[in-house]
């Protein structure tokens, strides 16, 4: 019986130390199963956030077009809106099949969406022991090692980007432009002119190792496109807008300029209000992360730096003209949202405002001066507002970035400082990627404008068309069946009593 009750008593004290024995290595395991759950949870927040962000960049197309329309003459409306419909479809096939492996094909790792490195294929030239990115060699067709959920989320994220600076010469060539020449040049932007200046800044290009191997900055920085796809949009509009020529009756023989007014401000005012929605997406959606916190700050900068730009160009317009002018309260809103586009993760409040409110005076003087000086018609302002703003935005990012975000961007230690923070060299940086803009982009667009002209025969409508309207000639239906407005059209003196089937027909400017 005692030895009974002391083996109980035994098992009894030996228990709790096996137990105790088995308790660190049930909690080990446990404490790895939560570790990896919490980071499947982060890893499946950022697909959501990136593809919902990605959702918002997309319906920015219909404010583009809105705005585009709004700002352009009734006669032409379906036509203009047609090609901000088309442009989506057009550049997204030629980016899906070329332009993502020419941007994205050499990228590294996607680190907060799972950490997929198979786009790793770059294709670089040798400097002085450096290696200097040129495009990428990955991912034509979403297929291969591209064929995974990743990719595809990243894909969806860049292609709308690209797909808002495609848009943009349609604003710029508006109602003069062959319907043809537009949808052939938007292949050569969506395969080859965005994607080769995306993959220079944001695809392991040369720009972006300038801070690695040549000491300037963190490299040419650019959080979500000022330089990438806005000023992209701007040089293709300023050099393509250069080569078509201005409307008819834009100048007159003195030099003159007449004003052509768009036919529906309101529209156009609402397309601003759509594209300033999407820009939460565009903006706090390129941390490509939900797990991100910086996404407040970088949403607030963005709804600050419109605001400002809005009021100044109302501001300005007001004191200098008399008049508060809407379409240039718009024009100031998005200029306010291009320029915030670069330095929105890298700024303070401020800052924001101070961007945005530069942004606001500087479209309007850049529209009078283009149209005047230059004598470069664009209907819609859009040089001014994606071509002059983004190369502030970029700059303001090499003077105002605070160093408080950015440890590590593109290789580099340290957050990112700018000039007035205490790093001249990242305003170097920021300096060389807008010149490499206007000559790489420029050199692009100027080569696919020629090989357009070739392929169809010529970018310009004829002027009969032109002078009664492209919607039913290019297009085969009014915007406005039940009250045409031929009466918009610019009549010129001394085709009046020709009339304008006998109108002969214009060079086109080169």
């Amino acid at each position: 019986m005692r030895r009974s009750v002391g083996l109980g008593l035994l098992m009894t004290l030996a228990c709790p130390l096996v137990v105790a024995g088995q308790g660190v290595p049930a909690a080990d395991s446990l404490a790895k199963a939560a570790s990896a759950a919490s980071a499947a949870n982060t890893v499946a927040i950022n697909f959501v956030w990136t593809l919902v962000a990605g959702f918002l960049v997309m319906f920015m197309q219909a404010g583009f077009a809105m705005v585009e329309t709004g700002f352009t003459r009734a006669k032409n409306a379906a036509h203009t809106i047609t090609m901000n419909f088309m442009v989506y479809g057009i550049a997204m096939l030629a980016y899906w099949a070329v332009g993502f492996a020419l941007q994205a094909g050499g990228v590294g790792p996607l680190g907060t969406l799972g950490g997929y490195d198979k786009l790793a294929h770059e294709v670089s030239i040798t400097i002085a022991g450096k290696e200097w990115g040129l495009f990428g060699g990955t991912g034509f067709f979403l297929t291969g090692v591209a064929y995974t959920a990743p990719v595809f989320a990243y894909f969806l994220f860049q292609m709308v980007f690209m797909d808002t600076a495609a848009t943009i010469p349609t604003g710029a060539l508006a109602e003069r432009w062959k319907f043809s020449a537009f949808a052939v040049f938007s292949v050569f932007v969506g395969a080859v002119i965005y994607p080769i200046y995306a993959n220079w800044t944001w695809g392991g290009g040369w720009l972006a190792m300038l801070g690695k191997n040549l000491g300037l900055g963190h490299g040419h920085v650019d959080f979500a496109g000022s330089s990438v796809v806005h000023m992209t949009g701007g040089v293709m509009a300023f050099v393509t807008a250069a080569l078509l020529g201005p409307r008819r009756g834009k100048y007159n023989a003195d030099g003159s300029v007449n004003a052509i007014p768009g036919h529906n401000i309101p529209m156009a005012l609402i397309g601003t209000f759509i594209l300033a929605f999407g820009w939460f997406g565009f903006n706090a959606g390129s941390t490509l992360a939900g797990s991100d916190l910086r996404i407040g700050v970088i949403a607030t900068n963005t709804m600050l730096a419109g605001a400002a730009g809005g009021i100044t160009s109302m501001l300005y317009m007001w004191f200098k003209y008399g008049k508060p002018d809407p379409s240039m309260m718009a024009n100031g809103t998005l200029a306010g949202l291009v320029a915030i586009t670069a330095p929105c993760a890298f700024v303070t409040a401020p800052s924001a405002v101070l961007i945005g409110g530069i942004a606001g005076v500087l479209v309007c003087v850049a529209v009078f001066f283009i149209d005047g000086k230059l004598r470069i018609d664009d209907p819609v302002g859009a040089i001014s507002v994606h071509g002059v703003n983004g190369l502030w935005g970029i700059l303001a990012l090499g003077l105002l970035a605070d160093g408080t975000y950015g440890d590590g961007w593109n290789g580099v230690n340290g957050a990112v400082r700018g000039l007035f923070y205490g790093d001249a060299s990242q305003f170097v940086a920021q300096a060389i990627g807008g010149v490499a803009n206007v000559v790489g982009v420029g050199a692009m667009a100027f080569v696919a404008y020629k090989v357009t002209a070739f392929v169809v025969g010529g970018h310009r409508v004829a002027p009969e068309v032109e002078e009664l309207g492209l919607d039913l000639p290019e297009m085969g239906a009014l915007a406005y069946p039940d009250s045409p407005e031929v009466a918009s059209a610019v009549i010129l003196r001394e085709t009046a009593s020709r009339g304008v089937g006998h109108l002969e027909p214009e060079p086109e400017a080169v």
